[in-house]
């Protein structure tokens, strides 16, 4: 399924590993925050003010044990409806 396609609740996976910007909350800038691979479900789609034509994702990632947890904002090419081999 094309990232595009995808609606809130409909799973997804970090297509690499994510790091931090700098601006979310406990993790410093350039600290891994998501592997590769790790399971979400997506929550909105929204667009920032900068980039009114590209669609941006918040998808709320699983924890070590599988419980979902922290919430980031991604960009499509961050994201996979396959899991990473």
């Amino acid at each position: 399924m094309d990232i595009s396609q995808i609606q809130p609740g409909d799973m997804v996976f970090a297509a690499a590993d994510l790091f931090s910007d700098g601006e979310i909350p406990g993790y410093a800038e350039g600290a891994l925050v998501v592997k590769a691979g790790t399971r979400g479900v997506l929550i909105n789609t929204g667009h920032y003010e900068e980039y009114p034509d590209v669609e941006f994702y918040l998808v709320q990632f699983e924890d070590e044990s599988g419980t979902l947890g922290l919430s980031l904002g991604c960009w499509a090419e961050e994201l996979s409806t396959e899991p990473y081999n």
